[in-house]
């Protein structure tokens, strides 16, 4: 079985889409998807599709709906060789709650993160080269965003995030390795695109600082700081911090030479800031 969620949802088995258009057991997929391999209880299943007040008929509702994922399963088995193997086999019911066995298969969250941490070990290895390519190869496992087409439940939108911040943490290396490699200029239209998709990510703007100022803009280097202190200033009431303070200082003095890439890190409610590499 071949699950996908780092964009829309997608689950294979035998090359097959079992991948249902109902949103509920949609949801249902999504849930044992991003626990493939484990048991998923049934309580967690409920509270998630109806909240803190299901209707007395969830437990039945609940049981239609995997009825209905292991016909698109036995479907699929059909088109296959394994006559041994059975849809109860591989959406198992286990004592508590159920398990989606993926045998072997490809899990594109499992893949990210280990094509990811080896990026990671080459940029501790200073082999930046090796670390670009890792990374990028990573990200390239995304087609959007996490499970952007499943609908409600707290599960899904705290996995969603969570993904969703890994992604930028290996997008971050990924570009503070191309800085290193002095990749400058190549860089400038990524970051013009990312920095207006996110406001206020320090380190991405320092980045974006950085890029701009060794490819000869030191102006409008200096003007990304401004903006991005506008909207800290007027949103948060915060003031930018002080590893990109030091870059902007650095900029004036023009000594880009000083102004080391900066990495994400996460401040007291969420802001995320840079700091020196």
């Amino acid at each position: 079985m071949d699950i996908e969620v780092l964009g829309a949802l997608s689950v294979r088995e035998n090359g097959v889409s079992i991948t249902p258009t109902a949103p509920k057991p949609r949801h249902v997929l999504a849930l044992l998807a991003l626990h493939a391999d484990q048991v998923v209880p049934v309580g967690l299943l409920i509270e998630q599709l109806w909240g803190a007040t299901p209707p007395r008929s969830a437990r039945t509702t609940l049981q239609t709906y995997i009825l209905q994922l292991r016909v698109l399963i036995a479907n699929a088995l059909d088109q296959g060789e394994d006559e041994r193997c059975t849809a109860k086999d591989i959406l198992a019911t286990l004592p508590g709650g159920y398990r989606l066995e993926t045998r072997g298969g490809t899990v594109d969250y499992r893949e990210f993160e280990r094509r990811a941490g080896a990026g990671y070990r080459a940029m501790d290895a200073e082999d930046y080269a090796g670390a670009a390519r890792r990374l990028a190869d990573a990200l390239s496992l995304w087609t959007g965003p996490a499970l952007t087409d499943v609908q409600g439940g707290s599960r899904v939108e705290t996995e969603a995030r969570r993904l969703e911040e890994a992604r930028l943490c290996a997008l971050d290396q990924r570009i503070e390795a191309d800085l290193r490699l002095g990749r400058h200029r190549e860089l400038l239209s990524e970051l013009t695109v990312l920095v207006n998709q996110y406001r206020m990510h320090e380190s991405l703007h320092g980045q974006f600082m950085l890029a701009l100022h060794r490819s000869g803009r030191r102006g409008e280097a200096l003007k990304v700081y401004q903006r991005l202190r506008t909207t800290l200033v007027s949103e948060l009431g915060l003031e930018p911090s002080a590893a990109l303070s030091r870059l902007q200082r650095s900029i004036l003095m023009a000594h880009p030479e000083t102004a080391a890439p900066a990495a994400a890190t996460e401040a007291p409610g969420g802001r995320v800031v840079a700091r020196a590499s």
